[in-house]
C-alpha cells in the first residue's frame, strides 16, 4: 500500500503537474510536454493514451517537436498505457535507451544516511570550474560529450541556487566522484543525478558518501522523499540503502531531425 500511495504522488507532482526550470510546460488533453527555452532537447513527461489512439499522439507529438526544430525526449514507465507503449514508440523511429529502475526512498529522522559520517571528504561544488571538472568526468567515464549537460547545470545553478546541489569528491586537484541533486520545486521529492566514479577509485565507499550529503541536504530543506533513476548496478546499493523498486523507466529519443 506504501508503494503504491508514493508512486501515486510521485506520478501527480513530477510528471502530471512537474514545471521545469529553464522549459515552457505545455499540457494538452493527451500529453504533458516540456518546451526547452534554451534550444535543449524537449520532453514528453506524462501521457493520458490508450491503444487506438497512442500511434496518432506520438506522431502529433513528433510533427509538433519538428515544426519547433527541437528533439525530444519520451519518458515512458512501466506503468504508462497503453503497455504496448515503448514499442509504439520504437516503430515511430524513437530510440530506446537503457531499462532503468525508478527507485524512492522516504527521508525519515532516524536514517541512517541522515547520520553518517563517512571518513571521505566530500566538497559542495558552486562553480564553473567544478562543474567543468564534473562534465570531463563524465566525458571519461562515457565516453562520449556531455556539453548540453555542463550548460544546463552551470545556467542552473546560477538562476536556481536553491533549487541544485552539487557534489564531487577530489584526489588531490583530480575530481574522481561526483554527483548531484534537484530539489524538485513545489513537490515532496529530491531527485538524485550522477553517482559517477572513476573505474580505478570504486569500491572506496565514494557512491555512499555522495549520498548522504545529498540526503542530509534535501532532508534540511524538508523535503520527503528521494527519488533516482537507478542502473542495475546502482539499484543494488540503493536497496541496502532502503530504497524501493516501485517501476521501470525507459528513455526514448526521438529520431533524428533531416
Amino acid at each position: 500500500m506504501i508503494n503504491h500511495e508514493w508512486l501515486h504522488l510521485f506520478h501527480k507532482e513530477l510528471r502530471q503537474e512537474a514545471y521545469t526550470q529553464g522549459y515552457r510546460r505545455e499540457e494538452t488533453e493527451h500529453v504533458v510536454r516540456h518546451v526547452s527555452n534554451f534550444d535543449e532537447k524537449g520532453f514528453v513527461i506524462a501521457s493520458t493514451l490508450n491503444q487506438s489512439n497512442a500511434r496518432e499522439v506520438v506522431r502529433q507529438e513528433l510533427s509538433y517537436f519538428q515544426k519547433l526544430g527541437q528533439g525530444f525526449e519520451w519518458k515512458v514507465y512501466s506503468y504508462d498505457q497503453p503497455v504496448n507503449l515503448v514499442d509504439i514508440l520504437k516503430e515511430e523511429g524513437f530510440l530506446i535507451g537503457n531499462t532503468e529502475a525508478l527507485m524512492m526512498m522516504k527521508l525519515v529522522e532516524d536514517h541512517p544516511l541522515l547520520h553518517s559520517r563517512p571518513a571521505i571528504e566530500v566538497k559542495e561544488i558552486t562553480d564553473q570550474k567544478g562543474i567543468k571538472d564534473i562534465i570531463s568526468l563524465e566525458e571519461a567515464i562515457w565516453k562520449e560529450a556531455h556539453n548540453e549537460l555542463g550548460e544546463r547545470l552551470w545556467r542552473d545553478k546560477q538562476n536556481y541556487p536553491e533549487s541544485l546541489y552539487l557534489y564531487g569528491i577530489y584526489d588531490e586537484d583530480r575530481l574522481v566522484s561526483a554527483a548531484w541533486m534537484y530539489l524538485e520545486d513545489s513537490s515532496s521529492f529530491a531527485s538524485l543525478w550522477g553517482g559517477s566514479t572513476l573505474l580505478e577509485y570504486r569500491g572506496r565507499g565514494y557512491y555512499h558518501a555522495l549520498l548522504s550529503a545529498r540526503a542530509k541536504k534535501a532532508y534540511e530543506k524538508g523535503y520527503s522523499f528521494l527519488t533516482v533513476d537507478a542502473s542495475p548496478m546502482s539499484r543494488k546499493i540503493l536497496e541496502k540503502q532502503g530504497f524501493l523498486c516501485l517501476a521501470y523507466t525507459y528513455e526514448c529519443n526521438s529520431p533524428v531531425m533531416d
